[in-house]
């Protein structure tokens, strides 16, 4: 089972804001789980493997 990343933990890692992150996964270009959520900000969680796939270096963020 692959490790799940918070929207905030790929931002640090791709060296990005949060917003950007979101913003990403809303237009297709990350895939991303859509977790249940309560408030008004929808909650994503990403893959470290399709993280590793988009960049290119499978194995690089283990």
């Amino acid at each position: 089972m692959s490790d799940l990343l918070t929207v905030s933990e790929v931002a640090q890692i791709l060296r990005v804001d949060d917003t950007t992150v979101r913003r990403w996964v809303k237009q297709g270009a990350l895939e991303a789980v859509v977790l249940p959520h309560v408030n008004a900000r929808q909650a994503y969680r990403i893959k470290r493997e399709t993280l590793n796939r988009v960049l290119g270096s499978e194995g690089l963020l283990q």
